[in-house]
């Protein structure tokens, strides 16, 4: 039997195109709206397939060519073969599409998708593979489905070239170190001001890795600071340099706000994209509405990220996260800025809302941003009785099952905004409104 051939619709969620075969659903990654694929099947299932692209019978004429050479190889990048604005608009259908279909929010409830400014060497952020291979070192990124190493060669196109260049002073250094075949991964990060860390991963082998990078310092001329985590444990030892790194948000954010700098320490977490983590805290203000009044609830706070900026409008903005050091940067950005109204508390954000429920607390406004599985006591938080709820997401699914149970729980959605925090992939940030019935 040939290889069936399939007319490539559009673009879904997970990065793979979408058209019919046999009347199911066919699922092929790699391909562009207006191919037509020769694929082979991988998956026949009863209501969709999935496919492998074996050849272009035919190809969209929305194609260009892709920037990274291992593109298609290397699992980091999924769209590289489509023009940024064909991406933009393939991601706005599908988040519309996926919360009408879900969540049974209307379509003209989601605004157009705010672009990033940049479409590449906007990561500020990446968590760079190791292996060795015939006697060399390789960096990269797994191949997709797999845990073989794929080398980036000079660099991955979506960092920022910092990263690019931290990576490229460990790929000289690597080869020196103890116990090179222990080393997994390095985690490297910097702040909007250029400043960078590194995280090295090691098997084993912590104090002899420690020693090393503090002696070699001077090889890694772009790493403002290095920690090592080794074995099951995981715990971050101190190489050399610095332990955090800052990112400034601007004065204005909201009206009358002065500038804010905050930082995140080795480890924490901080959005990849600046200028798009911008756009998020700047649309949860305006839509927040303070007046210097209200009482806000702030779930998966981080660093302080949003919680801080809504303190300048607020009375008061209490702020849950469940990761420890994330609350230490959260409470030293609060002194660091002269903030005063907020406080910080580490716990499980599901538990700490049962727990406010019941010492029957109320709040004006609830602002969330959860990690990709959602909230879960999203329906609990009704129990709260704010007016409105913010809810910052960075997966349209679960997203979209937490709006359905709000909504069925006395809340309606007012207004949903699309954030391309990452080019080039088929993942999306977005900030939704709420309001009470």
């Amino acid at each position: 039997m040939a290889d069936p051939v399939v007319a490539i619709e559009s673009l879904c969620y997970g990065g793979a195109g979408f058209g019919r075969m046999d009347g199911k659903a066919c699922f092929v990654p790699f391909t562009a709206p207006g191919d037509r694929a020769r694929i082979k099947v991988v998956k026949d299932k009863r209501s969709f397939i999935e496919g492998e692209l074996l050849e272009l019978v035919e190809s969209s004429p929305l194609r260009v060519p892709p920037t990274c050479p291992v593109f298609g190889q290397c699992g980091g990048c999924d769209w590289q073969f489509l023009p940024y604005p064909e991406q933009v608009q393939q991601k706005g259908a599908i988040f519309a599409d996926t919360l009408a279909r879900i969540g049974k929010v209307p379509r003209d409830k989601v605004l157009p998708v705010l672009a990033s400014p940049a479409d590449f060497g906007y990561r500020s952020r990446v968590q760079v593979k190791v292996t060795e291979r015939a006697g060399r070192v390789q960096l990269g990124f797994f191949r997709t489905g797999s845990h073989d190493v794929v080398d980036f060669g000079a660099g991955c196109p979506l960092a920022h070239s910092q990263l690019n260049r931290m990576a490229a002073e460990f790929r000289e250094l690597l080869p020196t170190l103890p116990q090179l075949e222990w080393i997994h991964q390095i985690d490297l990060s910097i702040g909007d001001n250029g400043e960078g860390i590194a995280i090295v991963h090691s098997r084993g082998g912590g104090s002899a890795l420690v020693e090393r990078l503090a002696r070699d310092r001077s090889q890694l001329p772009s790493v403002g600071g290095a920690f090592v985590s080794a074995g099951r444990k995981g715990e971050l030892e101190r190489a050399f340099g610095i332990e955090a790194l800052t990112y400034r948000v601007p004065a204005g954010i909201t009206p009358g706000s002065k500038e804010l700098r905050l930082r995140f320490g080795r480890g924490g977490f901080s959005q990849v994209n600046y200028r798009q983590n911008l756009a998020l805290i700047s649309t949860a203000c305006a839509w927040a509405g303070l007046t210097g009044q209200e009482r806000v609830l702030d779930l998966y706070c981080g660093n302080g990220n949003i919680s801080l900026p809504l303190a300048q409008s607020a009375a008061r903005v209490l702020g849950i996260e469940g990761y420890g050091p994330s609350i230490v940067d959260a409470t030293a950005n609060a002194e660091a800025n002269g903030i005063e109204n907020v406080d910080f508390q580490v716990g499980d954000a599901a538990q700490a809302v049962r727990r406010l429920v019941k010492r029957k607390e109320c709040f004006d406004l609830v602002v969330l941003d959860p990690p990709r599985g959602g909230a879960e006591a999203a329906a609990e938080l009704t129990g709260l009785a704010p007016q409105k709820i913010i809810y910052v997401s960075c997966d349209p699914a679960t997203l979209a099952r937490d709006l359905a149970s709000l909504c069925n729980n006395g809340y309606q959605v007012t207004r949903s905004q699309p954030v391309d925090m990452f080019p080039q992939t088929y993942h999306l940030e977005s900030v939704t409104e709420l309001v009470r019935l």
